[in-house]
């Protein structure tokens, strides 16, 4: 495909979504609480498209494809493991948005900081945080840069891709915050669904219609439509991969901050039922996609060429490719500005306001504002490195996240958690798996998650049991919790 009309259909995109964003802009004060949060007042229809959004990223029809392409069926279950676990939302989701609504919360590291009666438990996972979703924002630079350098074979460079997701998700965060984030969101997310499951139709018809398809795959690629697939997964490979996943809606700060942002109770319940319906068409397309990828050209490099060749090919009519090709931009800027908001966010309120003790919420806002230019260009700098297989990379990121669940559930779970443990379980713990993830070792053949994510568990336990029980503000956060709980008839 020539440069000319990719170049045509970014054009088109941005001046949609940018005309979104600007919509979305008002003259009242911002605080920390309205440009980070949209003010608690999203409703729930927008709540879910933009979850969505945030959470099906580059990763699905690039990394989701990708992974399908390389290890056959085996994909569609590690997925399909990620939606049961967003179920977590059911027990979390109005426990994160009672104790926001009552004390404030800007970020889920502030809530363990004031939970733990210990601000350095906020900075410790603001700081974890920081390092482990710096390459999940870069796997979304990645993502468009193979995209774009894969359609056009080569004429628009990798580093070119990337150097546009950074502007745009720079660009469109700058303007109003979560506000215009949510806004270009929805657009985005109705765009993806419904544009990549008719081109996933046409692209089945093309290549012999359902039947065609399936007899294809069953007889030229024997063992992709049978657990576990072709080869790539193992039992330690496919556990290693879904622990995180199975977590992400918790362990994710970009997602878990989400849950302070919905109306009402019913807003966050249509929320989370608007995101399971799209993330299961979602899936089944992306898998489709993979699926597909391989009929027609089953000798690529590498599965994460998959999406950009196929859309490249005579099977994708040019018009329905540069569709495609914008939903999957759409998708890598509205996670990548989430992670940005999120993190910029963290590093002021949670590192920024200990530093500078006086530091008011205009100050924190004006800091924020200058964070997000500086964590987008550490997640460009990281895209550079140009790591193959996004879907692993982005499970790896998501492993070192992990070792922040024990703190996370003890705070509602468990009253004798205490700071002391949490600051062990999230430090000693995230140390491990950077180390395992850098040095890609693997001990007794398990993923970092597995390790990071047990370690985390024995040392949030054995040192919250050492040390003495929070009195204070853990024990007025958890019983407002609970009592509000019981007001709505659920705990």
């Amino acid at each position: 495909m020539t440069p000319g009309w990719i170049w045509f259909g970014v054009a088109i995109y941005v001046v949609i979504a940018g005309t979104a964003a600007l919509m979305s802009r008002h003259d009242g004060e911002q605080t920390m609480s309205s440009y980070f949060l949209g003010n608690r007042r999203m409703g729930g229809f927008m709540s879910a498209m933009s979850y969505s959004a945030t959470t099906y990223s580059a990763f699905m029809l690039i990394g989701l494809a990708g992974l399908t392409y390389t290890g056959g069926v085996g994909a569609l279950g590690f997925e399909l493991i990620y939606l049961c676990g967003v179920t977590l939302v059911l027990i979390f989701g109005p426990r994160f948005w009672l104790a926001g609504k009552k004390f404030g919360y800007v970020t889920p590291s502030e809530m363990l900081g004031d939970r733990y009666e210990n601000r350095a438990v906020g900075v410790v996972a603001a700081l974890c945080s920081l390092v482990f979703l710096i390459p999940y924002a870069a796997v979304q630079l990645a993502g468009v840069g193979y995209l774009l350098s894969g359609m056009t074979d080569g004429e628009i460079s990798f580093t070119s891709g990337t150097v546009l997701v950074t502007v745009l998700a720079i660009g469109f965060s700058m303007v109003a915050g979560l506000r215009s984030v949510v806004w270009t969101d929805t657009l985005q997310a109705v765009f993806m669904i419904i544009t990549a499951t008719l081109v996933v139709i046409l692209v089945v018809h093309e290549l012999g219609g359902v039947s065609g398809f399936f007899n294809s795959l069953t007889n030229e690629h024997p063992g992709a439509l049978s657990v576990p697939g072709k080869g790539f997964f193992s039992f330690s490979t496919f556990l290693g991969l879904t622990l995180p996943w199975v977590f992400f809606s918790l362990s994710n700060p970009q997602v878990s901050q989400r849950l302070f942002t919905p109306k009402t109770m019913k807003d966050m319940r249509r929320m989370l039922l608007g995101f399971m319906i799209f993330g299961f068409i979602y899936t089944l397309v992306a898998v489709t996609w993979g699926f597909a990828a391989m009929v027609k050209f089953p000798d690529l490099a590498t599965g994460d060429l998959a999406t950009p060749t196929l859309l490249a090919s005579s099977v994708v009519p040019t018009a329905l490719a540069i569709i495609v090709m914008i939903g999957i931009i759409a998708a890598a800027v509205s996670t990548i500005d989430s992670i940005m908001l999120t993190l910029s966010s963290m590093a002021t309120r949670d590192v920024y306001s200990v530093v500078k003790k006086d530091a008011g919420d205009t100050e924190q806002l004006l800091v924020g504002k200058v964070m997000l230019p500086v964590i987008a260009l550490m997640a460009y700098l990281f895209a550079q490195l140009e790591l193959n297989l996004i879907a692993v990379l982005s499970v790896s990121a998501s492993a070192g996240l992990l070792v922040l669940v024990p703190a996370l559930v003890g705070a509602f779970f468990w009253r004798r958690g205490t700071a002391a443990g949490a600051i062990a379980s999230i430090l000693v713990a995230g140390a491990v798996v950077f180390y395992l993830e850098f040095a890609k070792v693997k001990f007794l053949g398990q993923g970092s998650g597995v390790w990071g994510l047990t370690l985390s568990v024995v040392l949030f336990v054995g040192v919250s049991l050492a040390t003495p029980q929070p009195t204070g503000r853990a024990q007025e956060f958890m019983d407002h919790v609970r009592t509000k709980l019981a007001d709505h008839g659920a705990i």
